[in-house]
């Protein structure tokens, strides 16, 4: 016996990428339904090898249903999952809206799995931002076995994490470098994305830093330990897909590189390919449609006592968004609602 679950926001790049994994993973599915705003209301999308019509969002009854995993932004998600909450169908969001609230829990299976049961207050979990998701899963063994006092962050993250719109916008903008005729002046992001990065994600804050950095802080201290002191630089590179991170950590105590490395071999989640050589690391065309965060180029930092660098690569799409929610909903069923 399986569970009735619900996507929304289905034909969204999330959205799809989730029916991907729900049918990948063999998600124990009864009955599933696709919701989409009106102007999208009947696409098809596909499921394994079913081909499913979205339905209306806006009038669609939540009531009877388990598990609804929510693909949308902030504002739908704040419209529509109160009432699907309320009709008893657990919400999985991926936007972030609930993330911060003290009465919702913040989830990544490999790393705190058992806070899924603070769940019950609202009916509803959060899914983290796609750039903390992939680094909570590399930080947590690490900090289990030698305390972490301090990270410095840079990402390089892809056009994906800014939609459909972010992929168009670099794909258009590289073709018009070709053909200066057909000029494609900046619209989503604030300068041009082709051949550039740029050294901004989301809002600027009143102490000079972006939202997108302040989002990997305070998700990181609720994930893992609020004692971690973090600091982020978020850059938008021109890749489709793919988030990478240069991550600088101080440990409490000494950690090996060698031990490090051990450690994080066996971690859930994590794939180390470490050599020293020429491509003997994971980039973003190699991560893309993979489950695993990648993790590569672990060594000592001699600057300080206590410190080690890595290099963390994750397919933004799955692990940063869909992947990491259809986990949930599996943890969820394991743990909480095991049906069957």
């Amino acid at each position: 016996m399986g569970y009735r679950v619900v996507v929304v926001g289905a034909t969204g790049n999330v959205g799809r990428e989730m029916l991907n994994i729900l049918a990948e993973r063999q998600f124990p599915v009864d009955e599933l339904a696709v919701l989409a705003s009106r102007r999208s209301l009947g696409s098809q999308v596909s499921f394994g090898d079913k081909t499913l019509k979205t339905k209306d969002l806006d009038t669609f009854d939540f009531t009877g249903w388990d598990i609804a995993l929510f693909a949308v932004g902030s504002d739908a998600t704040k419209k529509y999952a109160p009432g699907a909450a309320a009709a008893g169908c657990v919400v999985i969001d991926n936007s972030s809206l609930y993330r911060y609230d003290p009465d919702v829990p913040l989830i990544v299976p490999e790393v705190n799995p058992e806070a899924i049961v603070g769940y019950s207050k609202k009916n509803i979990i959060a899914n983290p931002n796609c750039s903390t998701a992939q680094m909570v899963v590399a930080l947590k063994p690490l900090h289990d076995r030698a305390r972490i006092k301090r990270v410095v962050v840079s990402t390089y993250q892809s056009v994906s994490g800014a939609g459909k719109g972010g992929m168009d916008e670099l794909w258009d903008q590289t073709k018009s470098i070709y053909n200066p005729v057909d000029s494609k002046p900046p619209r989503l992001f604030t300068k041009q994305i082709a051949f550039n990065v740029i050294p901004h994600i989301d809002v600027f804050m009143e102490d000079g830093t972006t939202k997108e950095e302040w989002k990997m802080v305070a998700e990181t201290k609720k994930i893992i330990d609020p004692k971690i002191k973090i600091t982020a630089t978020c850059v938008r590179v021109p890749v489709f897909v793919g988030h990478c991170e240069a991550i600088n950590i101080e440990f409490e105590e000494f950690l090996d590189e060698d031990e490090a490395r051990d450690i994080l071999r066996e971690a859930p989640g994590i794939m180390v390919i470490d050599k020293r050589e020429d491509g003997g690391y994971v980039t973003p065309v190699e991560c893309v449609g993979d489950y695993a965060t990648f993790i590569s180029r672990i060594r000592q930092d001699s600057t300080i006592d206590n410190g080690l660098n890595l290099w963390c690569v994750s397919d933004n799409l799955r692990k940063g968004a869909a992947l990491n929610a259809v986990q949930i909903a599996e943890t969820l069923g394991n743990r909480i609602l095991k049906k069957g």
